[in-house]
């Protein structure tokens, strides 16, 4: 009988999160989780057993890209020179950001909820960029003070301003460059 139970139970979660990835992708950070229920045709209470914050069901939605994104990471550390290999990193990092809805609002920081500035999808990516950005900073080429997760911070700011411009993608990339490069027209990249 108990077998039975979890049985159900991971079935339950299986269809809520895979309702859940839909709707996010339609909707954004801000679907329905009534809707999530009853698309999956589950109460409103098994959705938030599974997932007892907004916050807890965009992370579970956003697992798989940030696992491809910290795969990403690992494959480009010993790539090319450190600062180029981060910024290619941090420019796929902005792509998923503004493609996958609901993944910026996944890696914003919520002191409400896990503590102050913590949240698994921006722990793991933190994880994920320091080798990335260490190697930078050891090869001088990005200043010593910056962190993982200010970058992470920046980028979710960029999604978060660019998601309801027409073209989000170019925007998006175009507002990373420019805080890349900063104000200094000799430092602007084309484009």
């Amino acid at each position: 009988m108990l077998e039975q139970k979890r049985a159900d139970a991971r079935r339950n979660y299986e269809r809520v999160l895979a309702v859940a990835e839909e709707q996010v992708a339609a909707h954004g950070s801000s679907a329905s989780l009534e809707q999530i229920a009853r698309i999956a045709e589950v109460g409103s209470a098994t959705v938030r057993r599974h997932f007892p914050t907004r916050q807890a069901l965009l992370e579970a939605v956003s697992h798989k890209r940030i696992e491809a994104l910290c795969a990403r990471a690992h494959d480009l550390t010993g790539a090319g020179d450190g600062r180029s290999a981060l910024l290619e990193w941090l420019t796929e990092v902005v792509a998923y950001c503004v493609r996958a809805r609901g993944l910026a609002v996944a890696l914003s920081y919520d002191d409400t909820e896990s503590g102050p500035y913590h949240n698994a999808c921006s722990v793991a990516l933190e994880e994920a960029g320091n080798p990335l950005l260490r190697r930078a900073i050891g090869e001088g080429t990005v200043a010593e003070d910056v962190t993982v997760s200010e970058l992470i911070s920046l980028i979710v700011g960029i999604a978060l301003a660019t998601e309801h411009h027409p073209d989000a993608a170019a925007k998006a990339q175009r507002l990373f460059r420019l805080s890349v490069a900063g104000l200094n027209p000799q430092d602007m990249p084309q484009n």
